[in-house]
């Protein structure tokens, strides 16, 4: 039922409350909330599978601007729970816009809100953490909806990519588009087969693959590390997604296993601490998280900055990788939390970012070259 232009009240379990007009559909959903940096990338982030169970604060004051259309959908349906804003925008100019955004909420199902002071929100959740919270286009009662958020269960220890994964495997052949008509590029030749765990996997990662020489095969969070071997693939990914990494405790005993087999391997954000768990470290879960488009990392070796796109809450914990295998490849250049690991000894590798850049910026895109290039070098010893 649409809900546009009615009130809606936003709660956090703090006892924080926004109320604002309601520009998506009515209804009433907890979740976990969060904010994001950047600038664009609203329908990137909405179909992101990464973001199942949050809200997305948006710290960008006008949201929507330059519409809607369906190839920036990372994913086949909307999976954060609602978007808050300063302000939707009332006019939509892009050439390329299919629809403008407030449309796409109704027909995608999700609850948004604008009218909110989202600087003061933000501040908020950067210095209390991420907050449990409610939003409400049925009840105004502040007493029913602070309960709500409160019992409303928290992120750690959950396995939400198992909800978000696919249920059958299945290949993918797009690359990226030309830059000059924009038609999608094909499969390379003799492409290796890539076996791509799927955590909630976007599809520009995938676009990404096609076009640094793989062909991937997509397949559920609970594949086996022996169904995979059984696959004979030249290389592993282990893809993003949402929830507590250390709950998806299959997918760690699978990848301890396809490590142990040799196969070069390439995990990004959970796929990046489902690996060093698989070999001993730890995680936590972070005050607020990173999200946004706009995060330095800084590779330990070089020196070298990269502006990075970022979506998680938890990190790997840099005390617990001794006798792991793994190194500290690169760091986050704002709290210099762990950004990238790298087997010392194995073609194995890993990254707290997203390199696919969607939405950007590009800056690591060159790490799935990178990859590539691991099939064609020796074990190290």
């Amino acid at each position: 039922m649409p809900a546009s232009d009615i009130p809606a009240t936003l709660v956090l379990e703090d006892g924080s409350v926004f109320r604002g007009r309601s520009v998506g559909v009515a209804g009433q959903r907890a979740f976990e909330l969060v904010f994001h940096t950047g600038m664009t990338g609203y329908q990137e982030i909405l179909t992101d599978p990464s973001y199942f169970g949050q809200a997305v604060v948006m710290t960008y004051p006008q949201i929507g601007n330059y519409g809607c259309q369906p190839q920036a959908d990372e994913s086949d349906r909307c999976w954060a729970s609602a978007m808050i804003m300063r302000q939707l925008t009332p006019i939509t100019s892009s050439w390329a816009a299919t629809q403008a955004l407030d449309e796409y909420f109704l027909e995608r199902g999700v609850m948004a809100m604008d009218g909110v002071d989202t600087r003061e929100l933000t501040l908020i959740l950067r210095s209390k953490g991420a907050q449990r919270a409610v939003i409400s286009t049925e009840t105004a009662d502040l007493t029913t909806l602070l309960a709500l958020a409160r019992n409303h269960p928290p992120l750690d220890q959950r396995d939400l990519a198992s909800a978000v994964s696919c249920k059958n495997s299945y290949f993918w052949s797009e690359g990226l588009p030309d830059p000059n008509s924009w038609v999608p590029t094909g499969l390379h030749a003799n492409a290796p087969k890539l076996v791509c765990y799927d955590f909630g996997i976007k599809r520009n990662i995938l676009r990404n693959l096609v076009s640094a020489g793989f062909h991937p095969l997509v397949v559920p969070a609970h594949t086996s590390a022996s169904e995979v071997l059984a696959l004979n693939p030249d290389a592993v990914f282990l893809s993003n997604g949402p929830g507590d990494p250390a709950a998806v405790t299959s997918a760690i005993a699978a990848v301890r296993q396809l490590v142990a087999a040799d196969l070069p391997l390439f995990g990004i954000c959970l796929g990046h601490q489902i690996l060093a768990l698989a070999l001993g470290g730890r995680t936590f879960k972070m005050k607020f998280g990173h999200h946004g488009a706009n995060h330095p990392v800084v590779e330990t070796a070089s020196g070298r900055i990269d502006i990075s796109s970022q979506n998680h809450g938890f990190a790997v914990d840099p005390d617990s990788l001794e006798g792991t295998g793994l190194a500290v490849t690169h760091y986050n250049g704002n709290d210099h939390t762990v950004a990238g690991l790298r087997h010392t000894s194995k073609p194995v590798f890993s990254v707290q970012y997203h390199p696919e850049g969607a939405p950007g910026p590009h800056d690591p895109q060159h790490l799935f070259q990178r990859f590539q290039e691991f099939l064609a070098e020796p074990a190290r010893s």
